[in-house]
């Protein structure tokens, strides 16, 4: 047999199966090396799991106690990467910076007093879900709101105006101070009480009670709007404060 078909021969029946063998002792040296990577980033995402656990829980605990007498449904998400910025804290404190308010969008400051204490902010956004009232149609500056002039709707309060108005007590006896759109947010500023007793005027000064109803007559020495205080002197000098109703009469304190 000549030269080149012997070494044709030792290739194809020892080198080959030789490196073969090789590559399978590799590939199964690599599979575990694989596998430890994988299995310590899953170790590491469960950690920052854990870790930032707490801190949604203080902020959750924060943020639902601040939010108790906001007039509405409140949710609460956080925005961007939320808690996974924050370092390791066991027991993370919350608070909110001056002058910021819960509402709409809000930067959440969490501290932690460890050896190395730290504080970073995360965002918020506070949405109130509640009622408001709008304009039903065009309403003229001056002129007295009446039944048909305005309509209820429900809506996240945090994308409107701070001063929408959301309870109806505070359209009771107004006028519109500004021609209001139709559809347009009733705002606190758009309307203002009508002056129902004028100062010097004579007036009713009523106690009311469970079962018993009591009238006296009086003189208003300050002008009110409807829900306003005012002063009264009542026939034998007694000086005596009360609320002006929409009937011009002081209701007394009870």
């Amino acid at each position: 047999m000549n030269l080149p078909k012997l070494r044709q021969r030792l290739l194809h029946t020892v080198l080959l199966p030789l490196l073969a063998a090789c590559g399978t002792a590799f590939a199964w040296a690599a599979e575990p090396a694989q596998d430890a990577t994988n299995a310590a980033a899953n170790t590491s995402q469960t950690h920052t799991s854990q870790t930032n656990a707490a801190a949604d829980a203080a902020i959750a605990r924060y943020l639902q106690v601040q939010t108790a007498g906001l007039p509405g449904k409140v949710t609460v998400r956080m925005e961007g990467r939320g808690t996974a910025v924050l370092p390791d804290c066991e027991a993370p404190e919350v608070f909110l910076p001056p002058g910021a308010t819960l509402w709409g969008r809000v930067s959440v400051g969490v501290r932690c007093q460890t050896e190395r204490p730290w504080t970073r902010y995360v965002q918020a956004h506070v949405a109130v879900e509640g009622s408001y009232f709008v304009a039903a149609r065009a309403i003229e500056s001056g002129r007295p709101l009446g039944p048909g002039d305005v309509t209820e709707r429900t809506g996240d309060l945090s994308r409107l105006p701070r001063t929408v108005i959301t309870s109806a007590a505070d359209l009771a006896g107004v006028v519109t101070s500004n021609r209001i759109a139709p559809g347009a947010p009733l705002r606190k500023e758009l309307v203002r009480g009508v002056t129902v007793i004028q100062q010097g005027q004579a007036v009713k000064v009523v106690a009311q009670g469970p079962g018993f109803s009591v009238s006296t007559d009086a003189k208003a020495m300050t002008g009110a709007t409807v829900g306003a205080v005012v002063q009264a002197k009542t026939q034998d000098g007694r000086m005596v404060s009360g609320v002006a109703d929409m009937h011009g009469q002081v209701q007394l304190a009870q």
